[in-house]
């Protein structure tokens, strides 16, 4: 038991929320819950100041013209507070759109927005889609480990020199179908195009996201039975990928 707790920032929850992302918080709430560990959530929208402080920032996914109106909303009000959460040491996920969104900019489809910078990375657009079951290798430092989901994104990221991936596929499209690289990474700041919700297919990465935004703090371990078999069911979907 413990007295910590986990303060949570879910950045536009009604524009970008298509991609499992209420999912993927209920899931950083269970696993603190389940911990003992008190857990507050903060849904922050269009015109609405970040306020604070928090431990952990959440940028979830929607439809060009929602991605385009918060890409605007980020410039003209939390930008600056944005910053000064990472440089204070809170955690980042962007996932799908609020990936797109971490970096420096992104076409939202016949405009180029501009992004939080926190992520050296570029994205354009295609017009055919990337699409299908997503495998990627990751080592964040503890060893190897295995991130699996669903992408489906007609933008192409490239990451800068100041970006890490995230991980290498194993099987999938990846940030542009070509390079073999999957999201990206700097320090705390996380960046991915695994949807399914990610959090949910691959609990040792929440595990991960809460250790860091709790600073460091020794997660007690829980029963996984079934959240490794939905951890399974993804990688089936695979042939080719064992499970």
């Amino acid at each position: 038991m413990t007295a910590r707790r986990l303060r949570v920032c879910w950045l536009y929850p009604r524009a970008l929320s298509i991609n499992g992302d209420r999912g993927n918080i209920e899931v950083l709430r269970r696993r603190c819950e389940w911990r003992g560990i008190g857990f507050s959530l903060t849904e922050v929208g269009l015109d609405e100041p970040l306020g604070g402080p928090h431990d952990l920032l959440y940028v979830g996914g929607g439809q060009d013209v929602d991605q385009r109106r918060c890409a605007a909303d980020l410039a003209a009000t939390k930008a600056r507070d944005v910053a000064a959460a990472v440089a204070d040491g809170a955690v980042v996920l962007g996932v799908a759109g609020g990936f797109q969104l971490l970096g420096r900019s992104a076409d939202t489809g016949g405009q180029v927005a501009p992004g939080l910078g926190l992520l050296d990375v570029s994205t354009t657009r295609a017009v055919e889609r990337l699409e299908g079951p997503t495998v990627v290798d990751v080592d964040l430092g503890a060893g190897p480990r295995v991130l699996a989901g669903y992408e489906n994104h007609a933008g192409r990221t490239s990451l800068g020199p100041d970006a890490e991936p995230l991980g290498r596929v194993r099987s999938g499209p990846g940030n542009d179908g070509r390079s073999g690289l999957e999201g990206a990474r700097r320090e705390r700041v996380f960046g991915t195009y695994l949807r399914g919700p990610v959090l949910l297919a691959n609990t040792w990465f929440a595990d991960e996201l809460l250790r860091l935004a709790l600073g460091g703090l020794a997660l007690d371990p829980l029963d996984d039975a079934l959240e490794d078999e939905v951890h399974r069911s993804f990688l089936r979907r695979i042939p080719a990928v064992p499970a």
